[in-house]
């Protein structure tokens, strides 16, 4: 009975080592796979962006008869001299970071309180006032009464409309007031009304400390908002003075229209060879700042979708 027995376990012992080893193998195989495809995924996305960088330095005949592939051929920075030579391009930087920070900080001094009064569970009205903002994400009044209401506030052609333009955005207010809902316990509520907090205090000196992450989510999904935003330039504003980066960019790229000190150009525009190269250069010179940007903050895209993925 006793050998019996110990060839029974051995062989139980056997199954289960090779089921252990058939684990590790397929694990192993779908690692190395998950690897390869991300990879593939990584080049993907990376060479659109190297192959603008190589051709803004590259002799554009050569990059529009395709000889121009992985590496810069033929050298010159011609794009880039006109484009630190325009006084446009800085008028415009000047323009956005304006917008951005502006704009980005009235976003958020509306965003934050509104979603911390819409996260109380004593506001008694909170679901009527967050289906009116909800609402808004569906239907709008069209763009021609828009266009009435902002010309009859005396706005258009301002700097203003692109700053206060969208104050609060609907899917960040719902993030906000979801991360203070679940993630701020009662408790601390409770605790401060205690100790004589009122609920501007507690919203300044509680729920703002403990909302840095979701703030920074704000933050980015708004600067990036007022970075690219152009559609709002492009329809509430005529002046050149007020016209952010994207707007030059905008017109350089469509328009094909001359720096203030180029020449060799065609009724107001460059000849196609130094054309293509100032355009590649402009988008370089408008995508470096936001790109710069992104990697100190990618890490909360992850936290504001898991944060909005929560149901509130």
């Amino acid at each position: 009975m006793t050998v019996t027995k110990g060839v029974k376990d051995l062989r139980k012992t056997e199954v289960r080592n090779n089921k252990i080893r058939e684990t590790g193998l397929s694990d192993r195989i779908f690692g190395a796979l998950v690897i390869v495809l991300s990879i593939l995924c990584f080049l993907i996305i990376l060479y659109p962006l190297w192959f603008v960088i190589i051709a803004s330095i590259s002799n554009s005949d050569l990059v529009n008869q395709g000889k121009v592939t992985l590496w810069p051929v033929d050298v010159r920075f011609y794009g880039f001299q006109q484009v630190f030579q325009d006084s446009r391009i800085w008028n415009g930087y000047v323009n956005t970071i304006i917008y951005v920070v502006a704009g980005t900080a009235l976003n958020l001094a509306v965003t934050m309180p509104a979603a911390y009064a819409l996260s109380r569970p004593d506001f008694r009205a909170r679901n009527v006032v967050m289906t009116y903002f909800v609402f808004t994400m569906y239907f709008s009044g069209g763009l021609v009464p828009l266009y009435m209401t902002i010309s009859n506030l005396g706005l258009i052609s301002t700097k203003w409309i692109l700053i206060i333009f969208v104050a609060v955005n609907t899917y960040n207010l719902i993030i906000a007031r979801t991360f203070i809902q679940n993630s701020i316990p009662n408790d601390l509520y409770e605790a401060a009304i205690l100790d004589g907090c009122s609920h501007f205090t507690y919203f300044w000196k509680v729920v703002i400390p403990l909302s840095k992450a979701v703030i920074s989510v704000e933050l980015l999904y708004y600067g990036v908002f007022h970075w690219n935003d152009y559609f709002n330039a492009l329809l509430y504003n005529y002046k050149e003075s007020n016209e952010p980066l994207q707007m030059v960019l905008r017109r350089i790229l469509l328009l094909n229209e001359a720096f203030s000190s180029g020449s060799g150009g065609v009724q107001g525009g460059y000849a196609q060879s130094s054309a293509d190269q100032v355009k590649y250069a402009v988008m370089i010179v408008s995508t470096v700042p936001i790109l710069c940007v992104y990697p100190f903050v990618q890490k909360y895209f992850e936290k504001g979708v898991m944060i909005g993925a929560v149901k509130g």
